[in-house]
């Protein structure tokens, strides 16, 4: 394929989810057309996650030609509200995408890629609603928002290349909003907590998240949670009815996201808490009614319905893998000594007890109390937590020669102990159950770190040149990001002689269509046995699939 046409079809689907953002902001009027285009590309991804979730439901195939009807509406909508409102922060939308797009270019994508990111997002392409199809490997019971999104973008002439556009579009918006927050912020020359946090988180993506193939499901939710986290700081300090429910459907657009993309992920609801007891603690407890009149909160309950729903109809589980959350009164649903033993298999794989190479004998035994803190130590935190943990200190050390002067004032910030007692409490839970970086550790540990060294630069007076220095770390982090990228493509092209200026597709493996192949397959059979009308037990290579209301199902 053509590195131009490649380029063509990534801004084409950036542009077109945009539209979908300006269409719902429009009629939903939550933002000027002058403001935080980030956040309405967000709404646009959130929206396209639901419908996508919905016509599924409804067994509409994500075909080619579905797809190109959806995006060109998409850029439809965008034409429209381009030359009826006159979109200022347009030239931010490009730059950035611009700049990502080099790590969108990629040859060896994401380890779980070809084993169930790909298959399942394929799956969405070529089948209708199909239940129980959790039983045909653990990657299918553990669905994420990014999938039903990417399958949206399975296009003529691009094909399925475009398989990982979510996290693209999830790092795009994400930054983009971040940097017109700061960017407001400097134009009214208000240095503060909140401009010094989500700077911190802005570097932070663009420096420790600079590959876009190891992002996954997982990397893309902590972007998000960092960007809720400056939110629920801001909120602290913004009362007055306008901004206080434009920034309550920024806290919906974000949780619907989050929590939508991995099932863990939802323990971050709790820090809704927080923002109820700064509410009541600042005597604004009247405000809370509002939560209840905002459409967005609404749009958060269906997104959550929609995930419950998901994980049902694929494992007969109300969230997989918690066997107290499964319902075996269904066909289709996971085997009680299936899940227990995967749920094992997640946990002991988070504190170390497997690897490339090795895997302890009794996983049981391995997790209980805290046998499991030794290995750990050893295979995991004087290796990725170590490199993380030294990264992230230089990154502070940097601010703080950059923003720090030597005259302190005497500035009070609101006290955000509750919050971060909270966020201490999540990071408990992550390091006892599942303390990988990639199961929430990236966010957890930066957040720790952010928070407490905002409010120390906050209370020192910054000079004339402080807009400068915010600047120069922006740009900073994104010669970094460049210069990582173009590092990282110049190693793919010697040692995988990936020509990604000819040709900057992916490598894609047979793997990538097992699952598919084998659906395939077992109806195939299934209904050879039917049609011919022999007497069939519905049993297929170890499947027992069935038909009910046109729907078929799936279940060992």
């Amino acid at each position: 394929m053509d590195f131009l046409l490649f380029f063509i079809f990534y801004l084409i689907i950036a542009i077109s989810v945009l539209g979908y953002g300006l269409l719902l902001n429009s009629k939903l009027k939550i933002y000027n057309f002058e403001l935080n285009i980030g956040l309405i590309g967000l709404l646009g991804v959130l929206f396209l996650i639901i419908y996508s979730y919905l016509s599924h439901y409804f067994s509409i195939i994500h075909t080619k030609e579905h797809n190109s009807i959806l995006l060109t509406f998409g850029l439809i909508s965008f034409i429209y509200y381009f030359f009826k409102n006159k979109i200022k922060e347009l030239n931010f939308f490009f730059i950035f995408f611009i700049i990502i797009f080099i790590s969108f270019i990629l040859y060896k994508t994401h380890d779980d890629f070809p084993y169930y990111h790909f298959p399942y997002t394929y799956y969405l392409t070529q089948n209708p609603f199909m239940l129980g199809i959790g039983n045909f490997t653990h990657g299918f019971r553990t669905p994420s928002s990014i999938f039903y999104l990417n399958s949206l973008f399975y296009l003529p002439i691009v094909n399925y290349y475009f398989f990982h556009m979510g996290a693209a579009l999830f790092m795009g918006f994400s930054c983009i909003s971040l940097f017109i927050d700061i960017k407001e912020k400097i134009k009214i020359s208000n240095f503060d907590n909140i401009i010094i946090f989500k700077l911190l988180a802005f570097v932070f993506i663009f420096v420790f998240f600079y590959r876009l193939q190891e992002h996954g499901t997982d990397r893309s939710a902590q972007i998000l949670i960092l960007l809720l986290i400056g939110e629920i700081i801001t909120l602290r300090n913004s009362y007055q009815n306008y901004y206080f429910n434009r920034l309550l459907i920024k806290v919906f657009i974000l949780l619907s996201l989050i929590i939508s993309l991995k099932a863990f992920f939802l323990i971050y609801l709790i820090l809704i808490i927080p923002f109820i007891f700064y509410l009541i603690k600042d005597k604004k407890i009247h405000k809370i009614k509002l939560i209840f009149k905002n459409s967005f909160f609404y749009i958060f309950l269906l997104m959550l319905i929609l995930i419950i729903l998901n994980y049902i109809f694929n494992t007969g589980c109300l969230i997989y893998p918690l066997p107290n959350a499964c319902i075996f009164n269904f066909d289709w649903t996971i085997k009680l000594t299936e899940v227990n033993r995967m749920s094992l298999h997640y946990e002991q794989w988070s504190k170390a007890g497997s690897g490339p190479g090795y895997s302890v004998e009794n996983h049981a035994e391995y997790v209980k109390n805290f046998n499991w803190l030794p290995q750990w130590i050893e295979k995991y935190f004087f290796n990725k937590m170590l490199d993380f943990l030294s990264g992230l200190l230089l990154l502070i050390l940097i601010f703080y020669i950059t923003l720090k002067s030597k005259i302190k004032i005497n500035k009070k910030t609101k006290k955000l102990r509750f919050l971060y007692l909270f966020i201490f409490f999540i990071s408990l839970e992550w390091f006892y159950n599942h303390p990988s970086l990639r199961y929430g550790g990236y966010c957890i540990i930066a957040a720790l770190l952010f928070i407490p060294f905002s409010n120390y630069i906050a209370k020192y007076k910054q000079n004339t040149f402080f807009k400068t220095k915010i600047l120069g770390l922006v740009i900073l982090a994104i010669i970094i990001f460049l210069s990582r990228n173009i590092n990282r493509l110049n190693y793919e092209k010697e040692f995988y002689n990936f020509e990604y200026l000819k040709d900057p597709k992916h490598r894609i493996v047979e793997q990538n269509f097992r699952i598919d192949t084998r659906i395939k397959n077992l109806l195939n059979k299934y209904e050879t046995c039917i049609n011919m009308k022999k007497t069939c037990d519905n049993i297929v290579e170890g499947y027992l699939i069935d038909k009910k209301f046109g729907i078929y199902y799936f279940s060992k």
